[in-house]
C-alpha cells in the first residue's frame, strides 16, 4: 500500500482506501467513497449498464441519500481522470459548498483536493 495519503487526516485517508477497494473489487475505472455528517461511509464503483451510466461518486452520493444521510463531510474518488463537474455538483447538493473531494490515482496517490 502506498503511503501517499499521509498528508490527509486519517479519516480522509480511510475514504481514499475505501474508494480504491471499491474500484479494485469490480475492476472499474473509478471508485469513490463519501463520509456523511454522522460518520457513516459509503463506497461505490462506476456503474455502466445499457440503460444506466453513473460515476462512482454519483453512486456513493446516491447510496448516502437513500440511506437517509442529511449531509456530507468529505468525498474521495480514485480514477485516472478528474471527476466531472456533475460529480462535484452531486457532492455539493448533499453536502453544501466547500466539501472536500480528495482525488487520487489508482495507487492511492493523493493528486488534488477539490471543493464542492
Amino acid at each position: 500500500m502506498s503511503d501517499s495519503t499521509v498528508d490527509l487526516h486519517p479519516e480522509d485517508a480511510k475514504i481514499v482506501t475505501l474508494a480504491r477497494s471499491a474500484r479494485a473489487r469490480r475492476a472499474t475505472t473509478g471508485g469513490a467513497a463519501v463520509r456523511d455528517v454522522d460518520g457513516r461511509t459509503y463506497a461505490a464503483s462506476d456503474v455502466s449498464l445499457p440503460s444506466l451510466t453513473l460515476s462512482a461518486l454519483q453512486v456513493a452520493v446516491a447510496m448516502a441519500v437513500s440511506s437517509g444521510s442529511t449531509g456530507l463531510e468529505a468525498a474521495a474518488v480514485v480514477t485516472a481522470d478528474d471527476p466531472g463537474s456533475v460529480d462535484i455538483q452531486a457532492v455539493g447538493e448533499l453536502g453544501g459548498s466547500g466539501v472536500p473531494v480528495y482525488v487520487a490515482g489508482a495507487d492511492g496517490t493523493h493528486r488534488a483536493t477539490l471543493r464542492s
